[in-house]
């Protein structure tokens, strides 16, 4: 059993990942109007995150979730150690979830870690976006593993089956 096929199974077992059983066609097909759509959706983000593991880089989309989350923190304390956390977890180099940016991004953010805004990762969290928009999203889009679940949530819904 390949790895992919592993994490089908592990993905469209309701009783083993909740979120498919609360996910509706509906939303379901919404994500392929537009990656917006997906990302922005209830269980979108989850469901997304499970396929890119199977493509070895789900470091982006946690990224991306991390910096939403970073995002609404009001504590300057608190915007400090999130900041060094995401710099140790995604920036530097060797991290170990490392993201692909390139060097001006990286020193922006190098130089605003002693006082990190609210902001000192967007543009870090734009070029993770442009990424997974351009290059992982139409792979989803085309994948066993969304194809199969626009099939599970029909057939569970007796909906005849259209492309």
């Amino acid at each position: 059993m390949s790895p992919n096929t592993c994490w089908l199974c592990k993905t469209f077992r309701a009783e083993e990942n909740g979120i498919i059983s609360k996910v509706s066609l509906d939303e379901v097909l919404q994500w392929s109007q537009s990656f917006e759509k997906l990302i922005r959706s209830k269980h979108g983000p989850m469901i997304y995150k499970t396929y890119l593991k199977t493509e070895h880089s789900d470091e982006n989309i946690e990224f991306w979730l991390a910096c939403e989350a970073y995002k609404k923190i009001t504590s300057q304390r608190k915007r400090i150690y999130v900041a060094r956390k995401l710099f140790t977890s995604y920036i530097q180099p060797q991290a170990p979830k490392e993201i692909n940016i390139d060097s001006p991004v990286k020193k922006s953010i190098i130089r605003n870690l002693q006082e990190p805004t609210q902001s000192c990762f967007d543009e870090a969290q734009r070029v993770v976006y442009m990424h997974m928009e351009r290059d992982s999203y139409p792979r989803f889009l085309e994948s066993k593993f969304y194809q199969q679940l626009k099939y599970r949530l029909r057939t569970d819904n007796n909906i005849p089956s259209v492309r």
